[in-house]
């Protein structure tokens, strides 16, 4: 057997398993939902940690209170980084859940909270993991980086910052720790944010014709969106991550507090579009445009502007990469199936793919379908099995020729 291999399965063996249930308990139990406390005990918390386990710790500051935590194994070139975010979804009504969403209960195998699978328990297995490989490699021939980061839930505002800043500049790879149920996911899909502002005039509701109802234009738009969803759908389904979606996701239009009386003067649509790899986001644009245009011819003194708020492109990782054979073989090593798939959602990774050109791939604990949802889980084997991939993944990037 290869050194490298015997060092990757020192590296998973050494990973502590209590540990990964413990740290990722401790985390779920710090609430991190934006809009609401936010990040900052997360990152206090893993600050001191790392810190005290010996590794090199940096802030960020991202927007104000908002802040990145880097941290650091080795020094040389061509390294990986594991990254994971801090933020939350908001838990929504208490209510519908079985148990306090941060309360990190522990039930037959599964931890039970806000966080658990996305992504507190990818991140805890991340950490002990890190940890795990200083144990195996002392100080690795190459940068192991954590990134730990901030606002993945909202504009990915940390994963742009880190970026810009120039700190995924010279690594090989990335591990995107995100809940894929332990499948080695090579292609994302892509996202668009679209804001569509209808302008008309206000009147009172009694006389129509004194004033300009925006919101005829706003519905004629939705039904046309969903036309061009069919037309992009027509093309077929990605093997992994199936088809493109053009989902309306917000429908305003009210004058003063919702006075039933009033035609108002504005109304807005916003599409959340979800792409895959091979549908260029111009022609989505182009699309929604022709769209708009239509929608306006029957709505004589309606004015409109479409704004993209968001665009995050489909991503998709060569097989030949580096990262995905460490990957592929750490998973070989373990026992454990190698298994390949599509992250339905974009993830911080779009941004190191797009804008550092760093290759990812996204592997993490838990099921697909429950994260955002009341009641969110993980189990503790995924969280072990999870860790130890990483750990030996990692010696296999550090430790390569």
């Amino acid at each position: 057997m290869q050194v490298s291999h015997q060092l990757a399965l020192r590296a998973a063996e050494l990973v502590d398993g209590d540990e990964v249930v413990r740290l990722t308990r401790a985390l779920v139990r710090l609430p991190s939902h934006v809009p609401g406390p936010g990040e900052g005990e997360v990152v206090a918390y893993l600050r001191g940690y790392l810190e005290e386990r010996g590794f090199r710790v940096a802030l960020q500051e991202v927007s104000p209170g908002r802040l990145n935590l880097i941290a650091d194994l080795g020094e040389g070139p061509e390294g990986l980084i594991l990254e994971g975010h801090t933020d939350v979804v908001t838990p929504g009504d208490p209510a519908a859940w079985s148990r306090p969403p941060f309360s990190a209960e522990r039930v037959d195998g599964r931890i039970y909270g806000r966080g658990t699978a996305d992504m507190k328990g990818g991140l805890a297995a991340a950490i002990v993991a890190a940890q795990a490989v200083s144990e195996a490699l002392g100080t690795p021939k190459r940068t192991l980086r954590l990134a730990i980061l901030v606002d993945e839930e909202g504009m990915m505002t940390g994963a742009k910052a880190f970026v810009a800043a120039g700190h995924a500049r010279g690594f090989a790879g990335a591990i995107i720790c995100e809940p894929e149920e332990n499948e080695v996911c090579l292609w994302q899909r892509g996202a668009l944010r679209v804001r569509v502002t209808f302008r008309g005039k206000m009147a009172h509701g009694a006389m129509p014709y004194a004033g300009i109802n925006p919101i005829p234009a706003a519905a004629r738009f939705v039904v046309a969106a969903g036309e061009v969803q069919t037309r992009l759908q027509s093309a077929g389904a990605h093997p992994h991550l199936g088809l493109p979606y053009v989902t309306p996701t917000v429908a305003q239009a009210s004058a003063g507090d919702g006075q039933m009386n009033v035609i108002p003067e504005r109304a807005v649509v916003a599409l959340d579009v979800r792409t895959i790899p091979g549908l260029p986001h111009d022609r989505v644009r182009e699309a929604l445009e022709a769209a708009l245009r239509e929608a306006l011819r029957a709505a004589p003194g309606v004015e409109a502007d479409l704004e993209i708020v968001d665009d995050r492109p489909a991503t998709e990782t060569p097989r030949d990469a580096e990262v995905v054979s460490a990957c592929t073989r750490a998973l070989a090593l373990l026992g454990e199936p190698v298994r390949f798939g599509g992250v339905p959602g974009a993830t911080d990774g779009t941004i190191l793919w797009d804008r550092a050109g760093v290759p990812i791939v996204t592997i993490g604990p838990g099921e697909r379908t429950i994260p955002h949802q009341a009641n969110e889980y993980v189990e503790e084997r995924a969280l072990v099995a999870s860790a130890r991939i990483y750990a030996a993944a990692s010696v296999l990037m550090l430790e390569r020729p």
